[in-house]
């Protein structure tokens, strides 16, 4: 069964939504990705959202441009969190539509919001709302914490390693 359930407005959406599938591939947690319009195919959102938790969805990461309604929506008719990715899409207005339509939610109706083409934050902040109630999944999340600050230290020893080598 689908733990995420990763949904867009459209085909144009994939190649950003596709880095919240490649996290949740990382972390062996199951997920479907589907497009759904908020406008195209309102009912097909509104099925999506008031039936996900059947399928054992326990997250929805919704990504949308422009007007960027799919996400509100979603969260308007379901009880499971949300989490919004606004994207910059051809008729986005550098993007800051989006993250305003998406951000800008009224009381009640939340929707944690990342950054521009963020799905990659999108899919760990999945794996941490998870991760919260599955000590395995906690247990990946702190070693991949553990391999981005090894990743840093790294980087900043071969930095100091290049500049030692540099004739001043």
């Amino acid at each position: 069964m689908a733990k995420v359930g990763i949904i867009m407005g459209s085909i144009s959406d994939l190649p950003i939504m596709q880095e919240a599938a490649n996290i949740l591939k990382e972390f062996n947690i199951a997920f479907e990705m589907n497009i759904v319009s908020a406008h195209r195919t309102p009912d097909l959102m509104v099925d999506y959202a008031r039936n996900a938790h059947k399928r054992g969805v326990n997250v929805i990461i919704a990504g949308a441009g422009g007007a960027a309604h799919l996400p509100g929506m979603t969260a308007s008719l379901t009880a499971l969190p949300v989490i919004g990715v606004p994207i910059k899409s051809a008729n986005s207005i550098d993007g800051w539509d989006s993250i305003l339509s998406i951000l800008q939610m009224p009381n009640g109706i939340p929707v944690a919001t990342v950054a521009l083409n963020g799905a990659k934050n999108a899919g760990i902040l999945a794996v941490k709302i998870i991760g919260a109630m599955n000590d395995q999944v906690q247990g990946q999340l702190l070693e991949y914490m553990e391999d981005m600050k090894e990743a840093v230290l790294k980087s900043a020893e071969d930095l100091n390693d290049n500049n030692r080598n540099l004739d001043v």
